[in-house]
């Protein structure tokens, strides 16, 4: 088994949409737009969710890259999902919430040949843990636990 990593954040929501998220040193921020009640303060969870894995991509195809001494100047790329509002609104119950498919197009700024691409972006597939995180199913545990803060 290779070498363990543990991830971890902490997070305070406020009385309204917007969310405090402590990622090691960085404070980010998850809010919704003004239009929905938030304050705009952060991007939405599902944008959060797809820059996580835009950047876990360009991450994983810049390691690739590099180990393999390619020619890979950067890379553009489109991540575009569709999700039921409804049922996030209790409106309605007949679908799952999330989204029913992640489609990521990705345009290689690079002199790979086509061999080379098909099978950069087959190991790009293969490596890259948020992609993996996202499209396999991952246990995920929700408990109340002790508060972080007082109030």
């Amino acid at each position: 088994m290779g070498k363990i990593r543990t991830i971890h954040i902490e997070a305070r929501s406020d009385d309204r949409y917007k969310v405090e998220v402590k990622a090691g040193n960085r404070i980010i921020y998850v809010d919704q737009a003004k239009i929905a009640g938030g304050t705009d303060a952060g991007a939405n969870p599902f944008e959060h969710l797809f820059s996580s894995l835009a950047g876990c991509i360009a991450t994983t195809a810049r390691i690739i890259a590099n180990q393999k001494k390619l020619d890979l100047k950067g890379m553009d790329m489109k991540i575009e999902g569709a999700f039921d509002a409804e049922i996030l609104l209790g409106k309605n119950a007949g679908n799952r919430p999330g989204v029913t498919g992640i489609q990521v197009s990705v345009a290689l700024d690079s002199a790979m040949s086509e061999m080379e691409r098909k099978s950069f972006i087959q190991e790009l597939r293969l490596r890259c843990p948020v992609l993996d995180t996202i499209a396999e199913a991952t246990p995920i545990t929700l408990l109340e636990g002790v508060a972080l803060h007082n109030s």
